[in-house]
């Protein structure tokens, strides 16, 4: 067995990155069907060490540095949302959570009857439904629990891990193709029009150079070092009450209040250009780190039975995205990018959804609207709607515990 260390773990994360980079750039197919290039490179690797197993060669890899990571990237964009800009997405806002909502109910239903019809128990299709797919390995990790020592569910923290990386996966993979199928339809900004076209800003178009100076770059790195002390401290007082949340909504709130507040009082104003920097490299990082060290032989373990209910799952999110999401949030440009978006954390996490719309935004142009509602849909909304579907699904009659 080979134990990569934090240095060492860091070095094969810029190296997946390279390579991910490369293959994007030289793979005509990774190019046009707008795959990320975390997800090209972690996935190279994930592959080549799942042939290592075979001649009995295992690397390890210290996975330390991918929740700090994370929460960085959260952070940042906590500290990209002015109210100003929060105003102007207030009603997509409010009609793309009922396409989130909507998939989150499809999802179940899809997992609970597949999972009857195979003869399976029903719990094992809502363990492959919205729980491990649209929430993601966290979710998924806390009601496999639950579903094990309260419904006596053999084996749900093991299934739930692998569905959620099954997940990630997919969610990383059919954002892109289906965002192409989409743009098809519709007239880019910018293209064949005299529109003037849409100047990028933020996460929208992750390789734009953009001018930094050292002191700016240190008060950003500041103000997100804030983010992530305080947001923990908050985490840590909301811990078992009505208001618990997750770690990196906490994080992501700290985030907007630094900046809207310190605006608000004319103290400091945040300097988007470093906050986006920082925010992308912390989200490539993470997303290497999490795709190199997949363990795919999960996947492999997992029974036919349940591999058809989350290939299903795909599917049936790839369709939702092309005639639901798409459809309601205005057939446009804006809306083929958000159904990438929706793909990314439908089926894996809310910085898979970003990945998804970086590649989509990097090759077509800037969608300034798409990054401004998945963010705040995909932090904030998804884990609150997410519980409330799950608990009325188990109070169905068939989910009685013993």
């Amino acid at each position: 067995m080979i134990q990569l260390d934090f240095y060492g773990t860091l070095v094969a994360a810029s190296l997946v990155l390279l390579l991910g980079r490369g293959l994007v750039t030289r793979v005509a197919c990774l190019r046009n069907y707008n795959i990320p290039e975390p997800v090209a490179g972690g996935l190279v690797v994930a592959l080549a060490l799942l042939v290592s197993r075979t001649f009995d060669i295992e690397v390890r890899f210290d996975t330390s540095l991918q929740t700090p990571l994370m929460l960085a990237f959260f952070a940042t964009i906590g500290l990209s949302a002015d109210f100003a800009s929060l105003k102007k997405g207030g009603r997509v806002v409010g009609v793309f959570l009922l396409a989130v909502a909507g998939l989150l109910i499809v999802q179940n239903a899809m997992g609970i009857g597949l999972a009857t019809m195979l003869g399976l128990d029903p719990l094992m299709g809502l363990l492959t439904g919205s729980i491990t797919l649209s929430g993601g390995h966290g979710t998924g990790a806390a009601w496999g629990t639950v579903f094990s020592e309260k419904y006596g569910l053999a084996s749900a923290s093991e299934l739930a891990i692998a569905s959620a990386t099954f997940g990630l996966v997919l969610g990383g993979l059919i954002g892109g193709p289906v965002a192409r199928l989409l743009i098809k339809r519709v007239q880019v900004p910018g293209c064949h029009t005299q529109e003037a076209p849409r100047l990028p800003k933020g996460f929208e178009q992750p390789n734009k150079e953009r001018s930094i100076t050292p002191f700016s770059f240190i008060e950003t790195l500041a103000l997100i070092a804030v983010s992530l002390l305080v947001g923990n401290l908050l985490n840590g007082l909301l811990q078992g009450t009505a208001l618990e949340l997750p770690t990196f909504v906490c994080v992501l709130f700290i985030g907007v209040v630094l900046r809207n507040g310190l605006s608000a009082l004319g103290l400091y104003q945040v300097f988007e250009r470093e906050v986006s920097v920082l925010g992308n490299v912390s989200l490539s990082l993470f997303l290497a780190i999490a795709l190199m060290s997949l363990k795919l032989w999960d996947l492999a373990a997992l029974a036919l039975p349940i591999f058809i209910i989350l290939a299903a799952q795909a599917l049936v999110m790839a369709l939702f995205a092309i005639f639901v999401t798409f459809r309601i949030m205005g057939r446009n440009y804006d809306a083929a990018v958000l159904a990438a978006g929706h793909c990314g954390f439908g089926l894996g996490a809310t910085p898979t959804a970003i990945a998804n719309m970086q590649a989509v935004t990097q090759r077509y142009g800037p969608s300034q609207i798409a990054f401004l509602v998945v963010p705040m849909v995909g932090a904030f909304f998804i884990d609150i709607i997410n519980v409330i579907v799950i608990k009325l699904y188990l109070a169905l009659p068939f989910f009685a515990v013993a």
